[in-house]
């Protein structure tokens, strides 16, 4: 930060660039500190056409070409100016070019003059032309050592471009990553490693200080270059997306928890302590000045620091000296009285007391909100006052703009905000931004370029449809208004030839005369008297809560809170702005008597010429002081500058200052040390062991023991400033303003916002920010304390070097081959977690097959590494990138492998697999895949389809192939279908896929006879070529007795209703029937003329009366190619006719020639044909016909089996041969599957085969559906038929309670047994059989849950049993005493407190099903690994289940009505949030239903109470939350409920009728629900719940459950119900005991 002596104005900027570098260098915006614009800082585009660039920005990690360019007047930075200088003097003399070319980065051996020990610590770059530096080493050396990578150029574009080409593509810390690397590969490593580790880890160098390298911090922000000119210096950098004030006012959930704190404040304090062992001490240290990048890594800017000796911000003749002569920006802001230094409550008493003009405070409070000039995307912002409807008058409402509205509710109308707000999925007025980058846009149209245009307002540029006057514009936009509208005349004036000027009003004569007329209205009394309405609903009060509903003024919110926004409104006031001094309507018509004021136009005279009375604003003047005290955070002070306190007692800091060692940071004359950094040496210091939280005793003992010697009173600045940060990063707001660090520096009194921070981290700020700078600890010392955990040592150590500007590929080899030397499991699970989001962007940019082998390790290691949400959080999201890539990967090959899924199964579940990957592996089967990509996509599917089970793999796996039929699916695809039925057996072909492709061939048949587009008529025919195929190789694949069986059905004559088809192409019907003739030469003689030849008689006969007739010319060249060469079946025919050759030939053949006359009445004229058309003549030789179609088996025979083997699969577990080629481009091959010898013929399922129960789900599929081509898992919708498909006897009492394991093979029960004990019972699906039981419970079962997928149970029958489902063997008992009631409390914030209203006895209807002391239900909050269970005496009981002990208890519900509500039902919702440990993730909010249909929710992220209400007139039964902000209830009084959490915390429900019996329960899959009462199911949709939510009803049916095969209704009461998403079932539970299977 500089004095506004050192600044241009944006205009004089944007010129000077425009000078410097032509105009491949586009200016963007300025950077500055002040409210108006004016700096020396900007943001420029660096474009070029080169290839090798272009090419270099997509691969690198930030692909924006944005730079700032920062001018730096050489007599301001003399010792800077001068090393440049000499630099450029000795590199001219070395080269005979004129130019300054050279590459070289600045060097920390050139030679300076040699320092002399003293304790002065010098600028980061020095403020005068003659250096008064007398530091350790000379301020050359320093300047090198802070700027190590920037390369001194000319200042030209070409030069610029050159460094933006190095950033990208040649990375100029790319050596020393690589070095890094070869050191974790135990190979021989330069000294740039040793160096940079040292650097990282506090260590001592081997180097003597004359032949150090200098290297960059990575917690430094890079300066790129230095650019010399005449008179300047222009550093580049790189521009950061975000700072740390942009997370803090617009999305402060992106740093999500107490460890992403910590984690920031130990880069800064990296960075501080490298600079401070410079002897540099930073001066600025603010949020403005920490850079962030996407992954919130930090950047500390290096500024020099601020000139204090200019502290008049109005300065024009400084102003003048750099901007150009004439300067018409000078003109417009040199009146202006505004600060710099952005002290707002200054200001703001100006303002109130009139000596500050409405426009001037309305600039600061756009300052304050972080809005940015000419930033068109945050542009400051200003009130429409008019509405140019007519010249308004002082003394009349007309004319006016109503400032008590915002622009965009002037403008939609109250109607349209409210429909707006009731209807839409995130309740909502306007939108996020009043000021909209197309409005901006639109405004400066006349000045900006077009190119700006195309690309914000419209990609076809069209003048005409700009506004083309103030009354027109002001109608069009919604949005408020541009300062420039009261300041710069020059906006009407176009600069386009094609666009006009925008006109004013008629009662202005010129642009000049709108500015000023205009202005005035914005000063007049009138504005001035409500301006704080607008202000309070643009930037105060009325932007949340109560008071934005009432002002129809509710902002959309982010659907993201945590990801990082660098834009946005940030709310500066939280009570009502005080109406200016003088102003307040409500004593204007008293005050009109003694004011005297002359108005012009629209303006007033501020000098009033009478003296007001003091008492009457008495009032007035008390409220806007308590507003300002309210608002002193927008004063925020983060340094002492020269109010440093020097304590008498403690002389002896300043002499030992003295005495500090002179040599370089990290240098020692001890060569041993540094040479222990090895592999080895890493791993032991990122080691992460299990540590408990920091103690707060011994973060004290730290504070008591810390050295505090050898720091300066600069550096000590630097460490109040930490100490600010920090605070402020916990309590969201500053913890100094101008008015509290007075106090402190005078009396020492703390300030109270300090009382609010944890008390660890308030020992730390504490110790920052004592008054006495000598007692302050170092940087070194705060990164050595225990506030900071091994993890984040661990994770800045492995982190820093991927933030070096080295090229992809090294970060890449770098984080490959450390996670596979095994770092990130001695780092632990959680830093893992937390440098996944470093290290996984490198495998989703394209890779070479080198890169791709390491991109594989690096996956495959965080895989195994991470928890299974954060691997399904961090490393899903980029599989599914490499797996949508098109073409060939070989990293997505390696990922499709067995091995690495069954990997991942471990890890997720393969409910998340089937999800989030499965229908990826499918998607590389369709839409023309690579070859090896859609073969190693095969061999997955086909290995995994066994252990899906059958109903799985038909939904997930063979359905989505089947619908992919004509839309380009693969032959790898047909070939998947056909050897996944020959994996699961000849009854699963017969049952499950055959009726599948006989329903294809259907559909495809009826399609093509109507009169459908030709697309369509195509399609039928690819989708009937895939179906032939696939029904080929099935076929092949049974027996010749199963294969006579299903003929005699008709299922295998399809290929006679195909050949009757007339619309389809020939080549189908050419490959039906050379199939059909393969069929029939399989099952014989008899059978083919049993079966075959009366469906063919329809055919022949057509073909016998035919009228259509081949042409002489093609008859010609049929007879030439006979009488060449003998016909092959698979020669294209050319016409509908050809199929005769085809058929009755080898029908003959087949049959002999008198049978097939038999059964073909019209053979004379068949015959006829042929010999005249083909010259074919039958002669009987006692042998084949020469034109006999004998079919060419694929498969040969094998040996003998009763099952089909598995097929044993390449490389990984299982593998099955490539495709065999099924179809060709120009036409279709036959293969025939022909099946194994001796194989048994299966006529009828057997009952004990696995899965014999499962129905084929052609009844419930909806079949193809051409033309969409979307996620398979969206087009085959679930029809529920309410049918039993199978059940058992699971226990002889009832039903209480089932849960299906998330592979869908396992379901668990739990019942009443004889002696009313309970048990659980585990069944496997696939055979409905019980294979284990647990008898260990004294109590009836009510409650089971899976626990993750760790093989463990927890049951609940007053007690929670926590057993092993493997061994059966009990592992945890947790139980609830009498006296743990007083721990509960109505408020789970406040749990120590007993509040009597919680504690009761047993009573009535509670008493006689629970126990006050019993549990009563449970949920599991799997990432947490806890569970949370209701008692009797309606508290939740929260449980850890890894260590096994028993957590807080929270209060339940108040007594009603003399007897207890016990917690009936408990369910989990809300956004994935981080804990302050960052160990854990878990949902936002819990719902407990009561027995008294009461529902509460509680903040599990704030451990606190959120609301209740009542809702329903009886039991609870159960809730769920589907989505995050909605809740279903059920409830005995026989509805459901459906809550929108968003409205309100206590919300009107959609209220769900039609069961005649309380509802028991429900389960829902997607958008529809399954309920059950009594022996009844009922279905509804929560698509059309939101659809009808002005109806807030609902009605469904209910419809009994009937047996599939017996036939009947089921009669006994069902329980419970729990729905199989993906094998498309739902089990439920009765009160017989049964577990009935349903579909």
């Amino acid at each position: 930060m500089r004095g506004e002596d050192s600044d241009l104005c944006f205009d004089c900027l944007d010129q000077r660039i425009n000078s410097d570098f032509s105009d491949q260098i586009v200016f963007s915006y300025g950077v500055s500190d002040s409210p108006l614009p004016f700096g020396s800082s900007a943001v420029v585009k660096v474009s070029d056409s080169s290839e090798e660039f272009s090419a270099s920005c997509s691969s690198c990690e930030s692909t924006s070409s944005q730079f700032i360019l920062e001018y730096l007047r050489k007599d301001e930075h003399g010792c800077l100016a001068k090393y440049v200088d000499k630099f450029v003097v000795k590199d001219r003399e070395g080269n005979s070019n004129d130019a300054v070319e050279s590459d070289e980065c600045l060097d920390c051996s050139t030679s300076g003059s040699q320092a002399t020990e003293d304790d002065d610590t010098e600028n980061i770059t020095c403020g005068s032309v003659t250096c008064e530096h007398s530091g350790s080493f000379s301020c050359w050396r320093t300047v090198a050592a802070l700027l190590p990578i920037a390369q001194i150029r000319k200042c030209s574009a070409s030069e610029l471009q050159k460094l933006a080409s190095s950033f990208h593509y040649e990375c100029p810390e790319d050596q020393i990553l690589a070095s890094l690397h070869r050191l974790i590969d135990g190979k021989s490593s330069g000294q740039a490693t040793h160096s940079f580790l040292c650097l990282l880890l506090g260590l001592p160098l081997l180097e003597e200080k004359s032949k150090l390298r200098c290297l960059r911090h990575p917690n430094l922000s890079p300066v790129l270059g230095l650019l010399t000119s005449s008179d300047c210096l222009v550093s580049v950098l790189p521009k950061a997306p975000y700072t740390l004030e942009n997370i803090l006012y617009y999305s402060p959930s992106a740093i999500k928890s107490e460890w992403h704190r910590n984690f920031i404040i130990y880069q800064l304090l990296s960075a501080l302590a490298h600079l401070h062992g410079l002897k540099v001490s930073h001066g600025d240290i603010r949020p403005s000045n920490i850079l962030l990048s996407d992954s919130l890594w930090s950047w500390l800017t290096i500024y020099s620091k601020p000139d204090l000796g200019s502290v008049d911000a109005n300065s024009s003749a400084s102003r003048r000296r750099w901007c150009v002569e004439g300067c018409y920006s000078y003109g417009l802001y040199a009146d202006l009285k505004i600060s710099s230094h952005l002290d707002w409550q200054t200001h703001f008493d100006k303002w109130w007391k009139g000596e500050l003009s409405n426009f001037e405070y309305l600039l600061v409070l756009n300052k304050l909100a972080g809005r940015r000039w000419g930033d068109h995307t945050f542009h400051p912002v200003m009130p429409w006052v008019i509405d140019f409807s007519k010249k308004p008058e002082n003394d009349s409402d007309s004319g006016w703009r109503d400032l008590r509205k915002s622009k965009w509710r002037l403008a939609k109308g109250d109607e349209q905000l409210d429909f707006t707000y009731s209807t839409f999925e995130f309740p909502h007025h306007v939108s996020d931004e009043c000021l909209s980058e197309l409005a901006v846009c639109s405004y400066k149209a006349r000045r900006l370029p077009l190119s700006v245009l195309r690309k914000a307002v419209r990609s076809v540029y069209e003048p005409n449809e700009y506004p083309s006057d103030m009354q027109r514009l002001y109608d069009w936009t919604p949005d408020e208004c541009i300062p420039e509208f009261y300041c710069d005349p020059r906006i009407f004036c176009s600069l386009h030839p094609s666009m006009s000027d925008l006109a004013v009003p008629p009662w202005a004569s010129s642009p000049d005369e709108f500015i000023r007329l205009h202005r005035d209205a914005l000063e007049s009394p009138h504005v001035s008297s409500l301006i704080h309405h607008w202000i309070d609903i643009t930037f105060g009060y009325k932007m949340s809560g109560h008071a934005a509903i009432t002002a129809k003024n509710v902002m959309l919110s982010s659907s993201e809170p945590t990801v990082p926004r660098s834009v946005g409104r940030r709310q500066l006031f939280f009570r009502p702005h005080p109406v200016r001094l003088g102003f307040s309507r409500e004593k204007e018509q008293s005050r009109n008597e003694l004011e005297m004021h002359t108005f012009h136009g629209f303006g007033v005279d501020n000098k009033r010429s009478v003296i007001l009375l003091a008492d009457e604003y008495l009032e007035e003047t008390e409220e806007a002081s308590a507003f300002s005290d309210h608002a002193t955070h927008l004063c925020p002070k983060y340094h002492l500058r020269e109010n440093l306190v020097e304590s008498p007692l403690h002389v002896s800091y300043s002499e030992n200052t003295k005495k500090v060692n002179t040599s370089l940071p990290g240098t020692s004359k001890n060569k041993g040390l540094s040479s222990r950094i090895s592999l080895n040496y890493l791993l032991e210091h990122m080691e992460v062991r299990d540590e408990a939280s920091t103690e707060l005793q011994e973060l004290l003992q730290w504070r008591q023991d810390f050295c505090t010697g050898n720091i300066s009173k600069d550096i000590a600045g630097d460490i109040f400033s930490i100490g600010c940060v920090l605070a402020e990063l916990y309590l969201m707001k500053p913890l100094f303003n101008s008015v509290s660090l007075a106090t402190y520096l005078e009396g020492g009194d703390l300030p109270e916002l300090i009382k609010e921070l944890p008390p660890p981290t308030q020992v730390i700020v504490e110790a920052c920010i004592e008054q006495d700078w000598r007692r302050r600890p170092s940087a070194k010392s705060l990164l050595d304390s225990p506030y900071f955990s091994a993890t984040v040592r661990s994770a800045h150590l492995f982190a820093a070097p991927l933030q070096l500007l080295a090229k992809g590929q090294t970060r890449l080899c770098y984080a490959a081959s450390f996670a596979k030397q095994g770092v990130l499991k001695v780092m632990g699970t959680f830093v893992a977690e937390m440098c996944a989001v470093y290290c996984l962007p490198l495998v989703t940019t394209p890779l070479s097959e080198d890169e791709c082998e390491l991109a594989y390790v690096l996956l495959k290691e965080f895989t195994k590494s991470l928890t299974p949400m954060a691997v399904q959080r961090l490393v899903l999201p980029s599989i599914q990138k490499i797996l949508l890539t098109t073409g060939y990967s070989h990293l997505k090959v390696s990922l499709l492998q067995d091995s690495f899924v069954r990997e991942l199964w471990n890890q997720i579940g393969k409910r998340v697999y089937l999800e989030m990957i499965h229908p990826l592996v499918i998607s590389n089967l369709y839409n023309s895949p690579d070859k090896i990509s859609a073969s190693a996509a095969s061999v997955l599917l086909i290995g995994s389809s066994e252990e899906l089970g059958a109903p799985v793999t038909v939904h997930q796996t063979i359905l989505p192939l089947i619908s992919y039929f004509g839309k380009g699916i693969c032959t790898d695809g047909i070939d998947v279908l056909v050897r996944i039925g020959r994996l699961l057996g000849v009854n699963f072909i017969v049952k499950q896929m055959l009726p599948l492709l006989e329903h294809v061939v259907c559909f495809c048949i009826d399609l093509s006879s109507m009169k459908k587009p030709e697309p369509v008529h195509s399609w039928c025919s690819l989708a009937l070529s895939d179906c032939l195929i696939t029904l080929d190789g099935l076929v092949a694949l049974i027996s010749d007795e199963l294969l006579i069986h299903e003929l005699t059905k008709g299922r295998l004559c399809l290929h006679v209703r195909v050949l009757m088809q007339k619309n389809l192409e020939l080549r189908v019907l050419q490959f039906a029937a050379t199939s059909l003739m393969s069929i029939c030469q399989r099952i014989g003689q008899e059978m083919t003329a049993l079966h075959v030849l009366p469906q063919l008689k329809e055919l022949f006969d057509e073909f016998a009366f035919s009228e259509k007739s081949t042409d002489a010319s093609d008859s010609l060249s049929w007879k030439i190619r006979t009488a060449e060469q003998k016909f092959h079946p698979e020669s294209p025919i050319k016409s509908r006719m050809d199929l005769v050759l085809l058929l009755y030939p080898s029908f003959a053949s087949l049959l002999g020639m008198e049978k097939l006359r038999q059964g073909c009445p019209t053979w004379l004229l068949l015959e006829q044909y042929l010999l005249k058309h083909h010259n074919w003549k039958w002669e009987y030789t006692g042998r084949s016909s020469r034109y006999n179609m004998e079919a060419r088996p694929v498969l040969k025979q094998g040996p003998a089996s009763k099952h089909t083997p598995k097929v044993l699969l390449n490389g990984s577990g299982r593998s099955v041969p490539q495709s065999q080629g099924l179809r060709n481009s120009n036409h279709l091959k036959l293969h025939i599957h022909v099946p194994v010898e001796g194989q048994e013929a299966v006529l009828n399922p057997l009952v004990h085969e696995p899965w014999s129960w499962f129905p084929s789900p052609v009844t419930c599929w909806d079949g193809l559906d051409i033309g969409r081509f979307g996620n398979p898992k969206d087009e085959n919708r679930w029809k529920i038929r309410a049918s039993v498909l199978s059940s058992a006897r699971a226990h002889h009492g009832a039903l209480r309670s089932l849960v299906v394991s998330e592979d869908e093979c396992t379901v668990f029960t739990s019942g009443i047994d004889p002696g009313f004990k309970g048990s659980v019972q585990k069944w496997e699906l696939a055979s409905l059989s019980c294979v284990s039981s647990y008898h260990a419970h004294e109590e009836v079962v009510n409650d089971i849950g899976i626990l993750s997928s760790t093989g463990k149970v927890a049951s609940c029958d007053g007690t929670i049993h926590v057993w092993n489902s493997q061994t059966g063997k009990l592992i945890s008992l947790f139980s609830e005493s009498p006296s743990d009631q007083d721990q509960a409390s109505s408020d789970p914030s406040s749990k120590n407190n007993s509040n009597p209203c919680n504690r009761h006895a047993s009573h009535g209807l509670s008493s006689g099903i629970f126990d006050e002391n019993l549990y009563t239900c449970m949920h599991y909050l799997e990432y947490m690994d806890q569970l949370i269970v209701g008692t009797g005496f309606g508290a939740l009981r929260f449980i850890d289940l890894a260590r096994g002990q028993k957590l807080e208890l929270w209060g339940g519900e108040a007594i009603e009505s003399g007897f207890t509500s016990l917690v009936s039902a408990l369910c989990s919702g809300g956004s994935q949030t981080k804990h302050g440990d960052g160990a854990s993730v878990s949902p936002s909010w819990i719902a407990a239903g009561f027995s008294s249909g009461q529902c509460r929710l509680f903040d599990l992220r704030e451990n606190g109470f959120i609301s209740s209400w009542r809702a329903h007139d009886g039991y609870v039964t159960k809730l769920v939350a589907p989505e995050s902000h909605l809740l279903v209830s059920s409830s005995l009084d026989k509805t459901l409920r459906i809550w929108d959490l968003r409205k309100s915390w206590t919300p009107q429900p959609f209220v769900v009728k039609g069961h005649n019996d309380g509802v028991s329960g429900f389960s829902i899959w997607g958008k529809d629900v399954i309920s059950i009462s009594r022996n009844n199911i009922g279905i509804f949709s929560l698509a059309k719940s939101q659809d009808e939510e002005e109806q807030q009803q609902q009605r469904i049916i209910p419809q009994k459950l009937y047996m599939a095969e017996k036939g009947g209704r089921v009669k006994s009461d069902l329980s419970t119900i729990c729905v199989l998403p993906f094998s498309r079932l739902f089990i439920v539970g009765a009160h017989d005991g049964h577990l009935r299977i349903c579909c």
